[in-house]
């Protein structure tokens, strides 16, 4: 360690792994209610100080050549703003404990990142990144002008696609890039699901004008030309058929795109319908992006503690569940409320109060709800319970559906989960295959033929390989950590609140 020490000319403060951090005590139990621990936290902890710790504390040289080895290229860099970057942020979190430092896949992809950072900050100009000094006209006014003079003004610079496996890093090491980006860059950082919202929602302002996608792109790139979308990810078939003409327009309006997937770019939509007519955007993400894999096995968020979790196994627990809701609302008496979501939408929620809502499962997942509706609830909601979580299998596949997008949209917005259910988080998508696992189950049921006890076997690639990142959510927004997390952030949230309050007052 000492060698990592000197190559990062820091000193190197004990990993959170050295201090305790990974301490636990495993399932807890209230009487009958059993609360998922750490099942699953405990299976990942006991392999990573097994085998990754010591891996890791071996290559810490190994780390340390990697690390330095761009150093000489960092000059300009360093000039244009003082030696910041995506690499130097990421040196200093491991030398100040935060990130378990020696993972080889990461390092290459944050040297991957400086790559971009580099480059972009030597053609700022030519990318028009500075917002003040970037054009000024208006869309409709800029959308008109290139009607009567065709333009295409492509980016010099490639943007970067990250995929690799749920809890390997890439979302924390595209924000820990993009809050390095000056602040007057034209840049924004979105979830993928918010972004096509988005993107629909412009569109429906934009009905009766010859190419809307084309307005709706100028639009975008006049906001911002760096363009961070989180989860890329392709379910839906009015999504599919328009990102093609979509991302053409943008990436001719110069835009660069850096973006995190579970999936390979060869692997998006994959049994989709009409995919024929989505490949070509494969073709043009690849021609406009670098792909770059994120190889590790690691999943950083199951290397936590469960202590306090709030998921709570097993049936008739409905009672409980409103215990722990009415302890968090506290004093407040909670009552139906209406959320505005997109559109003149609205959400109805049966039990709101004190920035917490209680729905029961299948008021929030087996009717038509999406992304939007789940976007609109925590903007105003911190917390949510959710009572009755159900195994999933071909019987309620739409439900399921829509449980891996309610949990990626809290994530998203770092929210807080209660939640009763059948099974652990694994246990919930045990029915839930891919063609290539369930063809290692049986050929025949990988051809969609049943067999007596694979009745409720559901083979979906889409949703096979989005369990993965569920369970690791699941398991990580459980965590001690993440939950101590949460509770700061309403306290600084209360503090800040009252500050203003008392100046309000005082005035």
């Amino acid at each position: 360690m000492r060698s990592f020490a000197r190559a990062l000319r820091q000193v190197r403060a004990p990993s959170g792994v050295h201090r305790g951090a990974l301490s636990h005590t495993g399932l807890g139990k209230d009487g009958k209610v059993l609360i998922l621990g750490n099942s699953v936290a405990d299976y990942s902890r006991n392999a990573f100080h097994g085998r990754e710790i010591g891996r890791y504390l071996n290559q810490s040289t190994v780390l340390s050549r990697s690390l330095s080895t761009p150093a000489a290229n960092d000059s300009e860099v360093s000039n244009y703003a003082g030696g910041a970057g995506p690499l130097s942020e990421y040196e200093r979190r491991i030398a100040s404990g935060e990130l378990v430092d020696g993972d080889d896949f990461q390092v290459d992809t944050i040297q991957e990142l400086q790559r971009l950072y580099r480059e972009l900050a030597e053609l700022e100009e030519s990318c028009q990144l500075d917002r003040y000094t970037a054009s000024k006209k208006s869309q409709r006014s800029r959308w008109l002008w290139s009607r009567l003079i065709p333009q295409s003004s492509y980016s010099p610079v490639k943007g970067l696609y990250l995929y690799g496996g749920v809890g390997t890093g890439k979302t924390m090491l595209m924000d820990l890039f993009f809050d390095q980006l000056p602040s007057n860059w034209r840049k924004k950082r979105i979830h993928f699901h918010d972004f096509m919202l988005n993107v629909h929602s412009r569109l429906q302002m934009h009905k009766g004008v010859s190419d809307p996608l084309e307005v709706v792109a100028g639009e975008i790139s006049d906001e911002s030309i760096l363009l961070c979308v989180d989860e890329f990810m392709v379910t839906d078939v009015a999504d599919a058929l328009i990102l093609n003409r979509l991302f053409r327009h943008l990436f001719s309006e110069g835009i660069v795109l850096v973006s995190t997937s579970n999936r390979a770019p060869d692997q998006l939509y994959e049994g989709g319908l009409q995919r024929d007519l989505f490949l070509p955007f494969i073709e043009t993400l690849k021609e406009r992006c670098v792909v770059h894999a994120i190889g590790s096995s690691t999943d950083y968020r199951k290397i936590g503690s469960a202590e306090k979790g709030f998921y709570f196994i097993g049936k008739g627990h409905t009672g409980f569940l409103k215990q722990k809701f009415q302890h968090l609302i506290g004093h407040d008496k909670p009552g139906q409320q209406v959320v505005e979501v997109v559109m003149g939408r609205k959400l109805q929620v049966p039990f709101g109060a004190n920035g917490c809502a209680y729905f029961p499962f299948e008021e929030l997942c087996d009717r038509p709800l999406g992304a939007a509706d789940y976007f609109g609830l925590f903007k105003n909601f911190h917390t949510l319970t959710l009572d009755g979580v159900p195994r999933f299998g071909i019987h309620n596949r739409t439900a399921a559906y829509r449980f891996v997008t309610l949990v990626d949209v809290m994530y998203e917005n770092k929210a807080r989960l209660l939640c009763t259910a059948e099974a652990s988080p694994v246990e919930l998508f045990e029915s839930i295959v891919t063609v290539a696992d369930a063809q290692k189950i049986s050929p025949r049921t990988s051809s969609r033929s049943q067999k007596k006890d694979d009745v409720d076997l559901c083979v979906d690639n889409e949703l096979g390989f989005a369990k993965d990142r569920t369970i690791s959510r699941l398991t990580e927004m459980n965590s001690r950590e993440y939950l101590e997390q949460h509770e700061a952030r309403l306290q600084e949230k209360a503090s800040g609140e009252a500050h203003l309050n008392g100046v309000v007052v005082e005035a």
